[in-house]
């Protein structure tokens, strides 16, 4: 099976299903062009791209909400104070600490533990 995003100014606004069939039986690139003209006599009009539900291309699965940008889908940003690096992964301005449990606190700008009850 294959997954198709519609982008609607930059952003994703639904993700659907296409058989293999109807994408050619290829494998991505060539399915992509085969998939939006099988969307396209469906009447689904708008821009449809292909998204990989196992990661394979462009970056990640595209989800509602994710934008599309440089011919990768990127997730929606999680906090204000984070930033998109070059590889399109969203950094907050503080690195998180490698041992323990942490939260990200918006308002401190800071990590914070996380208490584990056991």
């Amino acid at each position: 099976m294959a997954h198709f995003a519609k982008i609607e100014n930059g952003v994703v606004t639904q993700v659907i299903v296409v058989a293999d069939a109807d994408c050619g039986g290829g494998t991505f690139p060539q399915s992509e062009s085969a998939g939006q003209a099988f969307l396209a006599k469906l009447g689904l009009d708008g821009e449809w791209r292909q998204t990989s539900y196992n990661n394979n291309f462009r970056k990640q699965y595209a989800g509602i909400g994710y934008s599309f940008m440089d011919d990768v889908f990127v997730a929606p940003q999680p906090f204000p104070s984070w930033s998109l690096d070059i590889n399109h992964d969203w950094r907050p301005p503080v690195p998180r600490p490698e041992e323990g449990e942490w939260t990200w606190s918006e308002e401190d700008q800071e990590w914070q533990a996380i208490s584990v009850s056991s």
